[in-house]
């Protein structure tokens, strides 16, 4: 993390006046001076995030300091800055607030408690908008983040509703001659094949649709004025079950077990993306497993803790131990000939982390796997 910028840089072409204003002010600011437009550009360049205030004359030989206040507009927009000249025409104060962006405009010679007074507004100020600035990267980077993930969830169903669509396209019949026209025929490999192969995009791109609408939900909840939603984990676990797009006989396999409920923190649409990861993984984990069984459990520690918790346990061929310890670190999977990327859990991990949470995962080779969500004691 940088360093907070404090300092302050007075450009001047006239050596006494520097020298003045460092006399003045360095007792309470960190003052370094430049003689000119080009020191100036110079000294930002190479030192730019050290400065958090520029103070610049207007009259110098070289180039006025419009033409400064303008470049640093441009490229060093972080800093607030501030005008001194002795010649107060109107149009040079216009052209200051509207092309250079200024905070205040001093005046020459500079009184010693207004110039000190405008130094530290233009400080507060700068530290409020590189607040402002680092929650709106914050904000950025959770966005992207979410975005990736949600678009991970939804890679494999909507690869699946264009295989399914490919499909019924290759199995797809020219027409014969004297064929009555608005009837399409298709050739299948087995009875029910084509209806399978619809009824499986539709499924898949049902549960896009559901992911994609709770995250339009969420955009709408959190406009000003709306009510905060609480979301129960059994609530939650129901939705899951109700909108997954499970294979063939998967629906079987899962049982939701709810010993004690509690009310959810943090955006449901997240919260949901990690249970529909987590699910995903699970029964691609159960496939060719004989009598697979997936439990999704609610419930909450013992006192003292009493930290919440949905832990989802498998009994498929569980994780290789190698595998195991880096799977909330590292992109790795075990399924990359299949599509995976083995980012879904490390996703995973950091939502759990911005709520205060985190994730236990647990694997024994042959038996299968407990991954268990915990979520902050004290949760409703």
């Amino acid at each position: 993390m940088l360093p907070e910028a404090s300092a302050i840089l007075f450009v001047d072409d006239e050596p006494l006046s520097r020298m003045r204003f460092e006399r003045m002010f360095g007792d309470e600011f960190e003052v370094i001076t430049a003689s000119g437009v080009a020191p100036a550009l110079e000294l930002l360049t190479e030192r730019g995030q050290e400065f958090a205030v520029l103070v610049t004359d207007y009259r110098m030989p070289d180039r006025n300091g419009m033409k400064l206040l303008q470049a640093v507009q441009r490229d060093f927009r972080h800093l607030v800055r501030l005008l001194v000249t002795a010649y107060a025409e109107k149009d040079v104060a216009i052209a200051a607030v509207n092309l250079g962006k200024v905070l205040r405009i001093l005046e020459k010679p500079l009184d010693e408690p207004l110039t000190r007074a405008a130094l530290r507004e233009a400080l507060a100020l700068h530290r409020t908008q590189a607040l402002e600035r680092a929650m709106n990267e914050g904000r950025a980077a959770a966005l992207r983040e979410t975005l990736g993930f949600l678009a991970h969830e939804l890679n494999t169903p909507l690869a699946t509703v264009r295989g399914c669509v490919s499909t019924v396209v290759a199995r797809h019949q020219a027409p014969q001659p004297g064929q009555p026209s608005g009837i399409a025929q298709f050739v299948e490999n087995h009875p029910g094949e084509l209806l399978a192969a619809l009824e499986r995009a539709e499924r898949r791109a049902l549960y896009c649709q559901s992911l994609v609408s709770t995250f339009v939900q969420s955009a709408r909840d959190a406009y000003p004025g709306s009510e905060p939603q609480s979301v129960m984990a059994a609530s939650l676990i129901s939705a899951l079950i109700d909108e997954f797009p499970f294979e063939e006989n998967e629906r079987s396999s899962v049982e939701a077990v709810i010993d004690q409920d509690f009310s959810l923190p943090g955006r449901r649409d997240l919260l949901y993306l990690v249970l529909c990861t987590l699910t995903k993984n699970a029964l691609i984990a159960l496939r060719g497993t004989a009598d697979a069984s997936l439990r999704i459990e609610v419930g909450r520690e013992a006192a003292p803790a009493a930290r919440p918790w949905i832990r989802f346990i498998d009994n498929g061929h569980g994780i290789p131990p190698e595998v195991l310890g880096k799977l909330t670190r590292e992109p790795v999977t075990t399924r990359a000939n299949s599509g995976g990327n083995g980012m879904g859990l490390m996703f995973c991990q950091r939502v759990m982390l911005s709520m205060g949470g985190s994730i236990d995962i647990r694997s024994t080779l042959g038996q299968g796997t407990a991954i268990t969500l915990y979520f902050k004691g004290g949760a409703g």
